[in-house]
């Protein structure tokens, strides 16, 4: 069973609105067994939407479209449908009623452009938009069921929710779809690979594995489809624990649980240690992770950016002469800036961030991406070098994720 949705809307082409429309549906409906195989993005353009519903007619059992729905000249979606369907638009009652009610309630005037919005092919099944004027369609047509929504997502959502996926489930007999994501750090994704070949030859047929990078991160997302829910479960929590044993303390958690924020603050609650951070190259990030979540106040005492070598030096007490030495990006800065974060906020635990995250090199010797990143502790400081290469927005991510892959890494060493 195929689904392909097709997005109008020019103003998605051009990067105005990112289409979170999609995303949403694509969840949505692989919670009730069925694959999205495409997603189009199409013009407000009568030629372009025909040749798009003729491609999807092709290729696809359900297609779902969003956008181009409303009582302005461009919304022309329903006008196209009807001329796709050899079929004529009628006014329904129903819906002009609807509309009637909502402007009423608004005390807004009722115009004969609003009364338009009730023009519907006579071929489609009118879907009630409880939350909007312009109603949703849905045709059989074709041994294909296409079905049109607003692009206004709160719109889209009730719809999808209320009336389609109902619609769809009751229609097919669909199979059963779980995932699991399995969250790993501190090794990249060919290393992963080549420590999970074996295993993953070894998959039954009905499970398949994809690797999902980011920064700092490799996302494991396991996935299976059967008729047969309990077999699937099953298998999935069989080939999880095999996993885990492979990987151990590489894993950091599952998606939906823990990020690896998360994890240091749960970590830092539970010893009742405090920790500090002075950052430097990752401009607050650091600071800005670990507060996200509520309950940060319970073991981050504070976050200073020391941009500069000056704030470095008066802030942190950074000696000068180390930075003449080495240069304020090197392992020497950074642990001096640790160090000095760790005493000024007398915590059990510092990190400190010093680098060159671009795009020009300032007045540093070290080449764009060269980052050193420290960890203070009651008994010591240790610190690292890497070079995360470009762009900046890149090196800022990965340095913060590797700060705390570090913390973590020694926080559970002591414990």
């Amino acid at each position: 069973m195929k689904v392909e949705i097709i997005t109008i809307g020019d103003e998605i082409l051009i990067g105005q609105i990112v289409d979170t429309n999609s995303q949403w549906m694509g969840k949505e409906l692989n919670k009730i067994g069925l694959s999205v195989h495409q997603i189009t993005s199409i013009q407000d353009d009568e030629k372009q939407i025909l040749q798009a519903l003729k491609n999807a007619e092709e290729n696809a059992d359900v297609v779902l479209v969003t956008g181009g729905l409303g009582p302005t000249k461009d919304d022309i979606t329903k006008h196209t449908f009807a001329k796709y369907f050899s079929d004529e638009l009628v006014l329904n009652d129903a819906v002009v009623n609807h509309v009637k009610s909502m402007f009423s309630k608004r005390n807004i005037p009722f115009s004969e452009l609003n009364r338009l919005q009730g023009l519907v092919p006579s071929k489609c099944k009118v879907l009630h938009n409880e939350l909007g004027t312009a109603p949703g369609m849905l045709f059989e047509e074709n041994e294909t069921i296409f079905v049109s929504m607003p692009g206004v997502p709160f719109e889209m959502k009730g719809l999808m929710t209320n009336q389609v996926l109902p619609f769809l489930r009751n229609k097919f007999t669909l199979p059963y779809i779980q995932h699991k994501t399995i969250i790993t750090y501190g090794i990249g994704e060919s290393a992963l690979a080549e420590k999970l070949e074996t295993w993953e030859e070894e998959l039954p047929e009905m499970l398949s594995l994809a690797y999902l990078p980011s920064p700092g991160k490799v996302k494991l997302r396991l996935s299976g489809k059967s008729e047969n829910k309990e077999a699937l479960k099953g298998a999935i929590d069989r080939e999880v624990s095999r996993l885990q044993e492979i990987l151990g303390d590489l894993i950091l958690g599952f998606e939906n649980e823990y990020s690896l924020a998360e994890t240091v603050a749960e970590l830092l609650v539970s010893k009742k240690k405090s920790l500090a951070i002075a950052e430097s190259c990752t401009g607050g990030r650091l600071a800005s992770l670990i507060t996200e979540k509520p309950g940060a106040s319970k073991f981050f005492t504070s976050g200073l950016v020391a941009y500069s070598e000056k704030s470095k030096i008066e802030m942190l007490g950074v000696e000068k002469k180390i930075i003449q030495q080495h240069s304020v990006i090197s392992c020497q800065v950074a642990e001096a800036m640790a160090l000095g974060i760790r005493k000024k906020m007398n915590a059990d635990y510092a990190i400190a961030t010093t680098g060159n995250a671009g795009p020009t090199t300032d007045n540093t010797d070290k080449t764009v991406g060269v980052v050193c990143i420290a960890i203070a502790t009651l008994e010591g400081v240790f610190s690292e070098e890497f070079n995360f290469g470009k762009p900046r927005e890149k090196v800022i991510e990965r340095t913060s994720n590797k700060a705390l892959e570090m913390l973590r890494k020694e926080i559970i060493k002591n414990y």
